[in-house]
């Protein structure tokens, strides 16, 4: 199964009829995906499963519809399991940016995460999950980000980036987090659910 969002709103790919939403379902091969995207854009749909029976297939199908830009970032835990977050343009969010030219992506997440956060002594731990969002910025993106769970023991005081935005940067543990997803992306609900359960295993 892959999800793409826009705009907080789900676009499902799946092999699975089998769905635990109220969305519209429909067939992958049946649908013209600029229109959809753009009634998801404009909020007349809240969400959609694709069905298809042939997922890896369909899903390249899908992929030649856009641009695809890649992001790394990074899920960082301090010596207490806290999971460090910032505050971007009214959001909750974790620390991310693009993949410069030639750079692997182990060294974009962790470049991101100590520019956006002025943290240091990361470590990088595994590969967690890709997301996958639509934005618009002359045509239609697709932003797939590489997500990695990541430690650090460093003690001072951390410093946003403001120029992109980050006007906090703050540690959380998990009450406080509960709070924080009030007001953040589904994206990042993916990436730290995906971290509870592994950890969990």
């Amino acid at each position: 199964m892959y999800k793409v969002f826009v705009n907080d709103s789900p676009i499902i790919i799946t092999s699975s009829s089998k769905t635990s939403n109220n969305f519209l379902t429909l067939p992958y091969k049946d649908v013209v995906l600029e229109d959809l995207i753009e009634k998801l854009r404009n909020k007349k749909i809240k969400g959609i499963n694709l069905i298809t029976n042939n997922l890896e297939k369909d899903w390249k199908s899908f992929l030649t519809n856009t641009e695809v830009i890649p992001a790394a970032g990074g899920l960082v835990l301090n010596t207490n399991n806290d999971v460090l977050f910032i505050f971007r343009n009214g959001v909750w969010d974790l620390p991310k940016g693009w993949i410069d030219k030639g750079e692997t992506i182990e060294n974009a997440a962790i470049r991101e995460v100590e520019e956006e956060c002025g943290i240091f002594n990361l470590k990088l731990i595994k590969p967690l999950v890709n997301t996958y969002h639509i934005y618009f910025h002359k045509g239609v993106k697709l932003k797939q980000t590489y997500w990695f769970l990541m430690s650090s023991d460093y003690q001072k005081a951390l410093t946003p980036q403001t120029e992109e935005g980050i006007t906090q940067v703050a540690f959380k543990n998990e009450e406080e987090i509960k709070e924080i997803f009030k007001n953040t992306y589904e994206n990042i609900k993916i990436v730290y659910d995906t971290y509870k359960e592994q950890s969990f295993y």
